[in-house]
């Protein structure tokens, strides 16, 4: 089994290291091709109006000057052209891929992009539980289940038309109640708040942040790491609103 990895931290990101050492346990065939600077919260964006830039860091290692979709699409339509991933893994991500926030990620868009390509893929995201921690981010918990987890969805019969997203809760291993398949949750209203700031020459800046959301409905994904599961959550690139089809075709008939 041929895997891409990739991410949307950068390359050197300790969580892409973790989910090499991951891949390894499934394959020994592993092509790195991920972002050469972090890019969270790029979503799923593509880089039509400057050149790319492509450097080799090893034997099946790259890195790309661009988004996370730049990484994947560059990797399967030119690095990886003459010999496909079977699969392709993305993360694992320092911070959790929760609810309406998989719009913005730029990890589970990589997995997107490689879904959009008819590969089977899955994003994965490390939960941490304090503000601030940078790079300090504990991926214990990724480490010691991601295999676990990936295998089961291995087993199963590749639907073209989805992904997978992983979210690892901010526990201990150990603690670890279990896996539980949710769906995607909403976080409630004003989670994200825009922090005010003065720079050195007096002038006022921004900086978005993620609040505390609430415990999350029942069968969500934001309900699952609350309660100790890592959450394992289907999802499918047709934002279609079905429900709303039928109204929609009678107002304009």
């Amino acid at each position: 089994m041929r895997i891409l990895l990739t991410n949307d931290d950068g390359v050197n990101a300790p969580g892409l290291r973790v989910l090499e050492a991951i891949a390894r346990t499934l394959s020994d065939d592993i092509w790195i091709v991920a972002p050469s600077e972090e890019q969270s919260g790029a979503g799923h964006s593509l880089t039509l109006t400057r050149p790319l830039r492509i450097r080799k860091h090893g034997e099946k290692h790259y890195s790309i000057t661009g988004t996370p979709t730049d990484a994947v699409m560059m990797a399967i339509s030119h690095l990886m052209k003459d010999c496909p991933p079977d699969l392709v893994l993305s993360g694992v991500n320092r911070g959790a891929n929760l609810a309406e926030h998989v719009t913005y990620s730029g990890t589970v868009s990589a997995a997107m992009e490689g879904a959009i390509s008819g590969i089977r893929s899955i994003a994965l995201s490390q939960v941490y539980a304090r503000e601030g921690a940078g790079n300090s981010v504990p991926f214990t918990c990724a480490e010691a289940w991601g295999e676990k987890v990936l295998r089961p969805l291995l087993a199963l019969p590749h639907d073209p038309h989805m992904l997978v997203n992983i979210n690892f809760p901010a526990i201990a291993p150990e603690d670890v109640k279990g896996i539980r398949v949710a769906r995607q949750g909403f976080h409630e209203a004003g989670y994200t708040k825009a922090i005010e700031g003065t720079d050195p020459r007096g002038f006022r800046y921004y900086w978005f942040s993620m609040g505390t959301s609430s415990q999350g409905t029942e069968g969500s994904d934001i309900k699952a790491i609350r309660d100790g599961y890592i959450s394992v959550t289907p999802l499918h690139f047709d934002l279609t609103h079905e429900a709303s089809m039928a109204t929609l075709t009678e107002a304009f008939g």
